[in-house]
């Protein structure tokens, strides 16, 4: 037996040709909380930071997220499709975003934004991870709305059906992946940023965090069709994991071997 999985339009409502969608959505929630939270954050004595601060680095962080999102799926997913077609870089239409991508993305827009202000790069790292697993979450719940990104066949008492994933029942990954990368790193990362801690450090957390539970969430998750398994063994997400669990302990041991102690944040 097998749960029903439950039929949702991904599209909300339409106005003419304008259709809104819950994977749409989903993002302007992830957005709209790390706005909330950042300038939560900046209201904190003594935090450094200023909203007018605050609403910069959100801009330049949502570029990172949508072009480094963008770019980094049709770089690490489906290269050799824009080989043969390179406008589908620009087909957003199709779907298809990396959070690898993404990530890349947004570090590039931490180091230019920390540049052009004179910040720190690791203070405005450690004050942009906490911002991110709620978005993550609220994508993944995206993805099942969609009924993509389905995990791997299974027979555990939760396993749904898919409509784009043939007869089999499959693991619910998204859920798995809103869950651990979503709601359990966000209470992580929030019990972590409440104690004084070396600047890099939060950082060194969301990266070892996220790194080890997509790397494990990969094991039920179906590879991506175009690639399968490298060597019969390991997914590409697992493959781009690894150099996020490598930095995340490299720049942990970095942090607390010359302390640069911070305030707590509120929480």
């Amino acid at each position: 037996m097998a749960l029903e999985f439950p039929q949702i339009d991904p599209i909300i409502f339409s106005v003419g040709p304008l259709s809104v969608r819950w994977y749409g959505l989903m993002y302007l929630i992830g957005f709209a909380f790390a706005m909330w939270f950042a300038n939560r954050q900046a209201e904190e004595p003594n935090s450094g930071w200023t909203k007018e601060q605050v609403s910069d680095l959100l801009f330049y962080g949502m570029l990172g997220v949508i072009l480094g999102g963008r770019i980094g799926y049709v770089l690490f997913y489906q290269f050799s499709y824009f080989l043969e077609n390179p406008l589908y870089l620009f087909r957003i239409d199709q779907g298809g975003m990396s959070f690898h991508g993404g990530t890349l993305g947004v570090i590039t827009a931490i180091i230019l934004f920390a540049k052009t202000r004179k910040k720190s790069l690791f203070a405005v790292g450690d004050f942009v991870v906490p911002l991110v697993p709620v978005g993550l979450l609220a994508g993944r719940i995206g993805n099942f709305i969609n009924g993509e990104l389905w995990g791997r066949v299974s027979d555990v008492p939760w396993a749904m059906v898919f409509p784009t994933g043939g007869p089999l029942a499959r693991h619910p990954s998204q859920l798995y992946e809103a869950f651990f990368e979503g709601l359990v790193l966000f209470l992580i990362l929030l019990w972590f940023i409440k104690k004084p801690r070396p600047a890099g450090s939060v950082a060194g957390v969301f990266l070892l965090g996220y790194g080890v539970f997509r790397f494990c969430i990969e094991y039920f998750r179906q590879p991506d069709a175009q690639l399968g398994l490298f060597a019969d063994f390991i997914s590409m997400g697992q493959i781009l994991s690894l150099p996020m669990i490598i930095g995340g302990l490299g720049l942990l041991i970095w942090a607390y071997k010359k302390p640069q102690p911070v305030t707590a944040a509120k929480a």
